[in-house]
């Protein structure tokens, strides 16, 4: 990211307790401005663009209503757009490009960075499948095929959940699966365009409103196959994704982060000095990000974590205090830490300054305290 530490946009902040140092997007263009979820890119690999979450209480909540902001290094601008309202953790950026995509409704959407231009739709949910009914989920995560022609969907609408592909040139959707319960979370395999990692999720019957638990979290799906779950036997794990290579997925549970052979079912097991809620892993493995909580709850207290796995040694980022009130409970705040531009930054958020912000740290500083 093009001058960070001079960046009149981002103000350093050190830990009293870590001593690591961090650069908070301090140039507000919202109230509330939040990394992505972790399992979507939210930077250009140049470094140049850098998109996150906006909110402005009490409007709007995690399910909708957020908008997309953009930090522009080259410019050292930062923009708002309120076209960009969109659903769940939906929003994906495009590396290459920079440009954004996100849903709402039965479509999906993109737009540049550049504010002279708008919001495009890119395709949508037939109106022969969704009839009258409103698509209360489109994609839980936009994520794109290996080959990058179709975006994977786990539309929630009516009494049913259905899984299937949209192109991005605008082409018919393709049914995959029909579901009666809530599976979600759907991620295309990063190497294999024709394979799908997905979740069983809590189930919310919307009829009665009573609660079926999760039995086996973990999936994958073939096109033109039925699903099958990942393990041998059902586990409650939690935060899945794709490890870079599309041969492993990982996924947490309790103080570990899981590493698991789709194939063979081999499952290799990071440990962590404190309860791990979400994680992400650099592109060669090396190393690892994640964030923590004692007691779940929206706003709860959380740190954040590095682990140079080469040497076995972590640090701690920083800690961020509890945020009462709605925007705890209302926006999704979890520190949701991911690695980005060629995993040389890790992009977070942060509570520290009483506020919700987006955080970025470097990598090589977080090494070099690892060594």
């Amino acid at each position: 990211m093009i001058g960070l530490a001079k960046s009149k946009l981002f103000s350093p902040w050190t830990d009293p307790a870590t001593g690591v140092t961090v650069y908070l997007l301090t140039h507000k263009v919202a109230p509330v401005q939040e990394a992505f979820y972790f399992v979507n890119n939210s930077a250009s690999t140049d470094g140049r663009y850098l998109w996150f979450y906006c909110a402005f209480p009490p409007s709007g909540s995690q399910r909708y209503g957020r908008t997309l902001g953009v930090v522009d290094f080259e410019r050292q601008k930062v923009r708002h757009f309120p076209d960009t309202q969109f659903q769940g953790a939906s929003p994906l950026a495009d590396a290459e490009s920079g440009e954004v995509y996100w849903t709402s409704g039965p479509s999906i959407w993109r737009r540049p960075a550049d504010p002279a231009a708008g919001a495009e739709c890119v395709n949508s949910l037939p109106e022969d499948l969704v009839k009258l009914r409103p698509v209360h989920r489109l994609a839980t995560h936009l994520t794109r095929s290996a080959d990058g022609k179709e975006f994977f969907v786990d539309a929630a609408f009516g009494l049913q959940w259905v899984f299937g592909t949209l192109p991005v040139d605008g082409g018919d959707f393709q049914l995959w699966h029909r579901f009666d319960r809530n599976y979600n979370h759907a991620q295309f395999s990063p190497t294999d365009p024709d394979l799908v990692l997905f979740a069983e999720e809590n189930h919310p019957d919307p009829i009665t409103g009573l609660r079926f638990p999760i039995v086996d979290r973990m999936w994958l799906i073939r096109r033109n196959e039925a699903p099958r779950p990942v393990f041998d036997t059902p586990a409650r794990v939690t935060h899945e994704w794709w490890d870079v290579d599309g041969e492993h997925v990982w996924c947490v549970w309790g103080n570990e982060a899981w590493r698991t052979n789709i194939a063979s079912r081999e499952v290799e097991k990071v440990t962590w000095p404190a309860h791990c809620w979400h994680a992400h892993v650099s592109r060669d493995g090396d190393y690892m990000i994640s964030d923590s909580n004692e007691r779940f709850y929206r706003g709860c207290p959380s740190s954040v974590y590095f682990l140079n796995r080469r040497t076995g040694k972590h640090v701690h980022i920083l800690s961020n205090p509890e945020m009462k009130g709605i925007v705890g409970a209302q926006y999704h705040i979890d520190p949701h830490p991911r690695f980005c531009v060629s995993d040389r930054f890790v992009v977070f958020t942060a509570a520290v300054r009483g506020e919700v912000d987006l955080a970025v740290v470097k990598v090589d500083d977080l090494i070099s305290r690892t060594e």
